[in-house]
This record gives structure tokens, sequence and C-alpha cells, in this order.
């Protein structure tokens, strides 16, 4: 493995543990600074001793009401608020394991996912009753529903999405179903925590690229690892002030924000929906320090009618990944604010990061280098012979923070990990290459290729070339079948509010001629008002594909 000459001043390259688990570190963050604020939620605040007294009290109710015991899965589902966080720690002090789920999963795919993981007991967030009712008694013995508002300051000053202020759905009777007070109100002490750091804690679910979705089986330990490693990388500390805007059910908010900031007791900022309109007041308020976003979020704050230069005045790091930041973006944020958008790449699989920018000296449109103790490699998917510097193949990693490995799918298993070396590695599915420096870049995944009469297109690396383009705000690359060819290439492009010059599609496809070989150039261009997007605020490609494929079948 090629090691970067820009690895992080005074960093070890061994990362430096934290005793124990997150548990302990949740434990440590609570008693030597008990009155810090742990969460600010639309105003009202939360510190580290009231944080885990509410971890305590849901442990105990787990254990005594629901009857969960050592290694039990207990699904987790609900938007971004304090109770998430509550829930969360509370599940991992029970000697559980954490099965998070999407809040916008309706009911046949949050059956697929309890009875995959065989979750007897689920705790949801209010507006999710009418999903899960269908379930409820039957695959989930025990349910816990808690409610937004509930968390509210008594003085409102920032306003509120209608989920949090409206109470949603009456809790529904029978045996099943528990109100979130009763177990804040549940005393005693919870038996001590006996899992240890290499016992499994939590179960998220991937959906790869074909078939039902994964889950990814990771430890005590990976999850200590990659929240520690995020602190570490990016100097958050105790006097930090980070943003919990990216959903936490997934790995890359759930470790960046939530986890990182536990494990050093800093400060996070809570928002159940993304509002670009509130987000300048509450950096105002706040103070924010850290903000771990998706390139699609800065775009729309630094666009808010709200947004002044005071919003950013305490500002240190911007980070996020998995979407491609314009230049022009990026270029703002360093004029304007001497500010460099961090990215970094990380999967489901990994936990979160495997690669991340050095603060030092950050390059657009990269992944970065690996990060403490990861060996990542670039390999020839079919013949699986190590390439070099800037050859294209399928990124392989090697860490501490790899999965142990897909839940109940050996088959799954004995295709995603390979020996090199005598090291386990697990296969990514993207394409890449790294320079002479050890920096990666993120070519397409490899089930994302487009197939043009024989010629491969990566639409990633397209997708980045038109971003060039001074009309386009957002694009999106899809293979269009195509009768002649195979397929041919997509652009559905969302264009800029502020472009004032007439345009057609032609004009893109005569600008894509100029820029980029004829095989790549799209015979196909769609303006469309505004892009899908998952559950984690990407642009969801796979729904454009599908789309376009039953519309060509």
């Amino acid at each position: 493995m090629l090691r970067s000459p820009w690895w992080p001043e005074n960093e070890p390259e061994r990362l430096p543990r934290l005793p124990g688990t997150m548990v302990d570190a949740l434990a440590r963050a609570a008693g030597s600074r008990p009155d810090h604020v742990a969460t600010f939620y639309y105003g009202a605040a939360q510190s580290y001793g009231e944080l885990h007294r509410r971890v305590l009290a849901l442990t105990v109710y787990l254990r005594v009401v629901c009857g969960v015991r050592a290694g039990d899965r207990v699904v987790l589902t609900m938007q971004n608020a304090p109770q998430y966080v509550i829930a969360f720690h509370a599940i991992l002090r029970a000697d559980a394991v954490i099965v998070p789920i999407s809040p916008m999963y309706r009911t046949d795919e949050m059956c697929h996912i309890v009875e995959d993981s065989g979750a007897r007991i689920a705790i949801i967030a209010s507006e999710l009753i009418p999903e899960v009712l269908p379930i409820a008694g039957t695959r989930l013995d025990h349910v816990i529903v808690a409610r937004y508002g509930d968390m509210l300051p008594t003085e409102q000053h920032f306003e509120t999405p209608e989920v949090v202020s409206d109470s949603g759905p009456e809790l529904p009777q029978g045996a099943a179903w528990h109100s979130w007070h009763s177990a804040m109100a549940q005393e005693g002490a919870p038996p001590e925590a006996l899992r240890g750091p290499n016992d499994l804690c939590i179960l998220p679910y991937t959906s790869g690229t074909t078939g039902k979705p994964k889950a990814c089986m990771h430890t005590h330990s990976a999850m200590l690892y990659t929240a520690v490693l995020n602190a570490r990388w990016f100097g958050i500390d105790e006097e930090s002030v980070v943003t919990a805007f990216m959903p936490l059910f997934h790995v890359a908010g759930m470790q960046g924000s939530m986890n990182a900031a536990i494990c050093v007791g800093a400060t996070m900022v809570v928002t159940t929906r993304w509002n670009r309109e509130l987000i300048p007041a509450l950096f105002e308020a706040h103070g924010v320090t850290f903000w771990n976003a998706a390139p699609t979020m800065i775009v729309d704050v630094l666009g808010s009618p709200a947004f002044s230069e005071r919003s950013f005045r305490r500002l240190r790091t911007i980070h996020g990944g998995g979407a491609t930041m314009p230049e022009t973006v990026a270029e703002a944020l360093r004029k304007r604010f001497g500010l460099a958008f961090i990215e970094g790449y990380g999967l489901t699989e990994t936990m979160s990061p495997t690669h991340i920018n050095p603060p030092r000296r950050p390059k657009p449109q990269s992944l970065g280098i690996p990060v403490h103790e990861t060996d990542a490699r670039v390999i020839d998917p079919d013949t699986l012979r190590e390439l070099g510097p800037n050859e294209i193949g399928e990124i392989i990693v090697h860490g501490p923070q790899i999965m142990l490995g897909y839940w109940n799918r050996p088959e799954a298993n004995a295709e995603s990990f390979l020996a090199i070396d005598g090291k386990g590695f697990l296969r990514t599915g993207d394409l890449g290459r790294y320079d002479e420096e050890g920096y990666f870049y993120a070519i397409d995944r490899l089930k994302r290729m487009i197939n043009v009469s024989g010629y491969k297109v990566w639409p990633a690396e397209f997708e980045a070339m038109l971003y060039r383009h001074p009309a386009i705000r957002e694009c999106c690359v899809i293979g269009a079948p195509d009768s002649y060819r195979g397929e041919t290439v997509m652009a559905q492009i969302v264009l800029r509010d502020d472009f004032r010059e007439p345009i057609e599609p032609a004009d893109i496809i005569g600008w894509a001629r100029a820029h980029m070989a004829s095989y790549k150039v799209p015979r196909r261009v769609l303006f469309v008002r505004q892009l899908p997007r998952t559950a984690s605020n990407k642009i969801d490609w796979r729904r454009l594909q599908n789309g376009e494929r039953a519309r060509g079948e």
C-alpha cells in the first residue's frame, strides 16, 4: 500500500483506542461533565447527565418490561431527535443489537428486516405507528413509541416541522404497545453491561445493487473505532459543536456526528427535518464548529435568503461524501470563508470511513487517503491482479472497521471477501484509482457501468464533467436501452435558477461533444425540476435507471 506524504501532522498511524465500548464512552462523558450540553433540539438543551439517566431508564425498561436479553436484536426507526440518541445507546447498554431502519420504509420493507434480523422489539416514532401496526403483536412482541414534540422547549424560538409539533396517531391499545413516558419513568439500575469490544452490537442494512437488503454485522470495537477516528481526524473535542443533520440511522450520520461527539463529550445540534431557512439561525445560536453535510445541504444553505456571513463565524470544518461537490461551490467556500470541503469515503459495510482527505491538503473530487490501520488497494475485478497508480479497477479495503460479514448471507460473504498477503479484504464494488500521492478517486459503482457498443462509460466520471457547465445545478447520468448500441447515455439535469440564457437539451449535447469522447456523449438529455433522493440524501440513480429500463421493455 502506498503511504501518502500528506498524512495528518502529529497523528500516529495506529489509532489510539478508548477503553471499552461506546457504552463506556457515554458513561465517561456523563461522569466527567454531567452539566455539559449533549444535544440542542430546536432550542431545548439536554445535558450529558440527563442523557445518561434517560438511557439507563430505557435500558431497565427494555430488560424488565420487554424482556430483552444479551444478543437480542432491537429495531430502531425514527427521524433525528434526542430520543434517537437515547434509544440507540439504551439498546447498547442493554447488551442488545441495534437494527436501525430508515423511517422512510413502509410496512413490507420493515417486515423483511424484522424477519431477517429476528428482532422482536422495536422503538419507533409516533408517525410510524400506521406502518408498524400490521406487525405489532405478531412479528413484534413489544413496540415503544416516542413523540418528537416531548423534547421541545417550553418556549419555542425556532420553527419546528409539522412532524415534530404534531402529536401524531394515538398509541394503539394492546399489550404490545408501550409509551416513551412509561419507559422514562422506569426506576431501578440496569445489570452490569457484559458485552465486550468483539461482540456484535449493530446490524445496519444495505440495499446493494440487487436483491433484498442485507445486514452488515459490526462489533462494538468497529463502532468505537470509527467514532474516535472521526473525532481525531477533524479535531472534534469537548468544546466542539457538531451538526446532527445527516440521518442518524445511516452510518455517516451515526458515526460522523452522533458517536464522534459522544466519544469526546461534544455538543450536537439535532434537527428532525431538513430546513435550509432554519440552518443559519441554528449555526449562529449554537456556534457550530463542525458540519457533517451532503453537498446538496451546503448548496441549499449558501442559497438561503436567511444565510449571512455570521452563520459561519465559528465553523472550522465541513465534511461529507457520497456525492459530487460542484467545484464552483467548493471554490466559494474557500474564497468567502477560508473553508475546505473535506471529502471522505466509506460504506455501510465499513461502519463509515475507510478514506478521508487530510485537512491540511484536501484534493477536490478525491475520496482522500486510507485512514489509520486501513490498507486500501485497487485490483482488476476480473483477474484480481493488483493494479498500480492511476490504473482503474475495484477498490478493496482491509482494516478494523470492516464488518464481520453479512447476517445469514454465506453466499454474499463468499463473493465479498478475498485474501491477499494473508489479509482479508472487502470488495467494495466501487471502481476507482489512486494517484502517486496515495489519494483515491471513485470512478463509479462496478455495476453502474454503461456499455455503449462495447465501450465502457462510468456515469460518475461523466457527471463530474457536466458539473462544469454553468447552467447545471444537479445531474444524474444513466444508461437507457438502445436497440442499436445495447445502451445509450442519458442525462437528467436540474438547471440553475439563476442561469438566464436560453438553453435546450441540444446545447448540452453539443457542449458535451466538445469535452468528452464521442461514445460518452449523451444521446438523450432531459431537463427536470428535481431528482429523486435516497434516505441518506444522495441522488437515487437506481430509481431513475430502473424506471428508464422499465419504459424500454
